[in-house]
């Protein structure tokens, strides 16, 4: 009888592009042992009629099977081999990530306020209304925070009488649902537009070939507000760019290695219980990401809480529609969660102030500028600014 172990262990060493070979130990009922790489070992099972040749084991070599490829194949979301490294790829080629919500359109600056001024309305809040200078005020005093905006201004004013002291947390939070739902239908409307020098930027990009990601995978406002936004840049040239949203993140390679679409469910688990082992100092950067990701760390917003998970997965996606390395795209973010997710996985960042980040601070960023354009950002600056 032919037994074997077979650590789920040795697919983070493919993740992590170790150089150390792993062996499968095989014990035979004459107590003989033998070595053989776990690849070699799943690939005489599947070529064979052993009865440990199950579909589990045969699916995990056909999966690392493709995994090594596209590890050679220098696609692979920004080359997690040991070899894909800047200074052995001297191209300038590079690519451009664009978030869509603050980077395309500076919505909050649009249409935040008269969402509020909905909201109220909507809730029979007739004594509410926010004009702009009081707005603003609110803003610089609570730092972009709605729910402390919310307090302040009723503070001010006197709290509905409707509104027991016990609930005053349950219909802040029903204000800043109605004020979500007016603003996504104000973005989705045809009143507000796009912000100034965003598409001759896009077409300067698409004219010097570079590569250009729409990323409306994430963002506060969900999937179709940032494609109702995207639309706005016309057929022509969304043709001329790739639309990045949830399906094709879990399309991905690497949105199949970390939402489990590449293993199977029991392979998955054991991936998961050794996964917080695998995390040590000898593990290349790929390891270490999917057991970070794995743990689904989450990062907090103003407004919602987004999974650092997710943002990372549609980064390294876009990466990887692009067929640019990591290190060689550029992501234009308006968002602390897009620049912590960029500086996670080591690719350049550049924000772009608006109105609700004016004050914020952006220290890992390579540069923050406050629009598109003459001395703001251009493809031109971009490409010195990689070259330096």
């Amino acid at each position: 009888m032919e037994t074997a172990t077979y650590p789920i262990s040795y697919a983070l060493r493919l993740c992590g592009g170790a150089t150390t070979t792993a062996n499968t130990t095989i014990t035979h009922s004459t107590s003989t042992t033998a070595k053989l790489p776990h690849h070699v070992y799943a690939k005489r099972l599947c070529s064979s009629n052993s009865l440990l040749a199950s579909p589990t084991i045969c699916h995990f070599y056909s999966f690392t099977s493709k995994f090594n490829k596209r590890l050679q194949s220098d696609r692979f979301i920004g080359s997690a081999s040991l070899q894909d490294t800047p200074e052995s790829n001297p191209s300038q080629k590079f690519a451009l990530l664009l978030e869509v919500e603050r980077v395309l359109m500076d919505v909050y600056r649009l249409g935040n306020r008269q969402a509020f001024n909905v909201a109220f309305r909507k809730l029979g809040l007739d004594c509410a209304n926010w004009t702009e200078p009081v707005y603003m005020d609110l803003v610089r005093k609570c730092a972009g925070d709605e729910e402390r905006m919310l307090i302040l201004y009723f503070n001010r004013i006197g709290w509905p009488t409707s509104v027991a002291t016990n609930e005053k947390g349950t219909f802040m939070k029903n204000v800043l649902r109605e004020k979500k739902n007016a603003l996504d239908d104000l973005v989705m409307s045809k009143a507000f537009s796009l912000r100034p020098g965003v598409e001759e930027f896009i077409d300067d990009a698409c004219a010097e070939g570079v590569p250009v990601v729409i990323l409306t995978a994430y963002g506060i406002s969900g999937e179709k507000v940032a494609r109702s936004i995207v639309e706005k840049l016309g057929t022509d040239r969304m043709s001329k760019t790739k639309i990045v949203g949830d399906d094709e993140v879990k399309q991905s390679f690497y949105g199949q290695l970390v939402f489990g679409k590449g293993v199977s469910s029991s392979l998955d688990e054991q991936l998961a219980n050794e996964v917080s082992r695998a995390a040590s100092a000898e593990r290349q950067r790929i390891a270490e990401e999917v057991a970070s990701m794995l743990k689904l760390k989450v990062e907090l917003n103003n407004n919602s809480t987004e999974s650092l998970q997710n943002i990372v997965a549609a980064l390294r996606a876009g990466a990887e529609y692009a067929g640019v390395p990591i290190y060689k795209c550029v992501l234009v973010a308006g968002s602390q969660s897009g620049v912590a997710a960029a500086e996670r996985i080591g690719m350049p960042c550049v924000v772009l102030r608006s109105s609700s980040t004016s004050r914020a601070e952006f220290r890992s960023a390579a540069a923050v500028m406050d629009g598109f354009g003459g001395a703001d950002l251009s493809i031109s600056r971009l490409r010195r600014k990689l070259l330096s």
